[in-house]
């Protein structure tokens, strides 16, 4: 499989987790994604938009919790811009009310030509506490990201929020995997919005 630096520098990357009762209904989620995902293909500025969602009801989620957790890389901060001002992001105000949308500067991205066939979702959230500088810590980023991408990974991303000093990595797979530790989210894909020109 293929993987390349994206076409175009990504700056940022999004996500909002919208977490929902443990009796709640996730076909109601799976169809608003079905209905809804190509909204977002072609966005000015995404370099893509996965919709990710965990049911609890399935191995890869038992025990965590139901959610809405779509994550985005955008190419500068005015698409990001653009998209919590308009329709869509409204759509999800008025279903679910307005959700914390957590930031981070990226680092490193890397992503296939075509993210359609990702089946699986991780996103590891962790604390900067290592007392190494932060640029030998960006190299050491470049180094998870080129490892994961030869392990298989569709896309790979690498980013740091200086506000809470945390770093935030996040994977596309086209195969059903496993947290490896309880800091690490798993996310079934329903859809992933990209520029048709990625196709």
């Amino acid at each position: 499989m293929l993987v390349k630096p994206a076409k175009e520098i990504a700056v940022i990357t999004m996500q909002y987790r919208i977490t929902l009762p443990a009796d709640y209904d996730m076909t109601i989620i799976r169809k608003r994604i079905a209905d809804r995902g190509h909204l977002t293909d072609d966005f000015p500025q995404l370099a893509f938009k996965a919709y990710l969602y965990a049911d609890r009801n399935e191995p890869y989620a038992t025990g965590r919790e139901n959610r809405y957790a779509p994550f985005y890389l955008w190419h500068d901060t005015e698409g990001m811009n653009a998209f919590l001002g308009g329709a869509g992001f409204g759509a999800v105000i008025d279903s679910f009310g307005r959700p914390v949308v957590r930031t981070w500067s990226v680092w490193h991205a890397e992503t296939a030509p075509d993210l359609s066939i990702a089946t699986y979702a991780t996103c590891e959230t962790a604390s900067i506490t290592e007392p190494m500088a932060l640029g030998a810590l960006r190299d050491a980023e470049l180094a998870s990201v080129r490892a994961d991408v030869a392990g298989g990974a569709l896309a790979a991303v690498s980013a740091f929020d200086p506000t809470g000093w945390t770093m935030m990595r996040f994977r596309l797979w086209r195969d059903a995997i496993h947290a490896s530790s309880d800091a690490v989210d798993v996310y079934r894909v329903g859809h992933v919005s990209q520029p048709s020109s990625k196709h």
